[in-house]
């Protein structure tokens, strides 16, 4: 089975102008009251006064939330697109937002808080740039901060033998489906949906990781795992989920 072919740019591709424009409404459950805010309490009682970096910061779905609560906030993104849509609310106007890679771009400055959410870190479409992710994280931690990733696996226990599809969502205007190379860990989400008298299509790839994977990690960049839950809640991280959080700590001894 070979993994499905991406360019290796695919992420900026992804999030073009189009997805951009339209992020905030076709991600409208993201923003929700009952989504949104564990993840912005989660991550502001780790910050304490801050500042804060995200890695994909978007158009500011967390970033926003933290600054309201008198966070400063800088970000990294891929796609010039989203940084700006960023860009025109008024709400971001402190925010210090760069084109980047959050695998290798690096911001003056250290952070008592790091963190990559929604499934950021899968868009790293190999396991080197997912280690040189970590990696980057340490680099601008101040000691004692903390490193946070949001990250899910798909559920592939489903899976036959040979078989590499999915679906996920299914309706008279909505299909959706993963293209999943267990081998390589590589996928492709695919959306179809009914606009009007039009079909529309989006496809994005991405690169799972496993908790141990993760663990492994972190232990290459130098950081320490604190806690892993299955949610911003703190549910407990039990079988069976495809949700993780995870929290790493920078060793207060390391200057680095």
């Amino acid at each position: 089975m070979s993994a499905p072919e991406v360019p290796h740019d695919a992420p900026s591709i992804v999030f073009d102008d189009r997805v951009a424009e339209n992020y905030d409404v076709a991600a409208a459950e993201m923003f929700e009251p009952s989504r949104l805010d564990p993840a912005v309490e989660f991550l502001a009682a780790l910050a304490g006064s801050g500042p804060v970096l995200e890695f994909g910061i978007g158009t500011g779905r967390v970033a926003i939330p933290l600054v309201e609560r008198g966070l400063g906030v800088s970000g990294i993104d891929v796609s010039a697109p989203m940084i700006g849509q960023l860009r025109k609310k008024p709400a971001a106007s402190n925010i210090e937002a760069v084109v980047g890679s959050c695998a290798t771009t690096i911001l003056p400055g250290a952070f008592g808080l790091v963190y990559c959410v929604w499934n950021t870190f899968v868009n790293l479409l190999s396991q080197g740039e997912q280690v040189a992710c970590f990696e980057n994280a340490a680099r601008h931690l101040s000691p004692g901060g903390h490193f946070v990733i949001e990250a899910g696996s798909p559920s592939i226990q489903g899976l036959l033998p040979g078989e590499r599809y999915k679906a996920f969502t299914v309706s008279a205007t909505r299909l959706g489906f993963d293209e999943i190379d267990t081998m390589t860990q590589r996928g492709i989400s695919h959306h179809y949906w009914v606009v009007d008298d039009r079909l529309e299509s989006w496809s994005a790839p991405w690169r799972y990781v496993w908790p141990s994977e993760l663990d492994l990690m972190g232990r290459i960049a130098g950081l320490q795992l604190v806690e892993r839950w299955s949610g911003w809640k703190r549910e407990p991280f039990v079988a069976p989920t495809d949700s993780l959080v995870s929290v790493w700590r920078k060793p207060l001894g390391d200057r680095t």
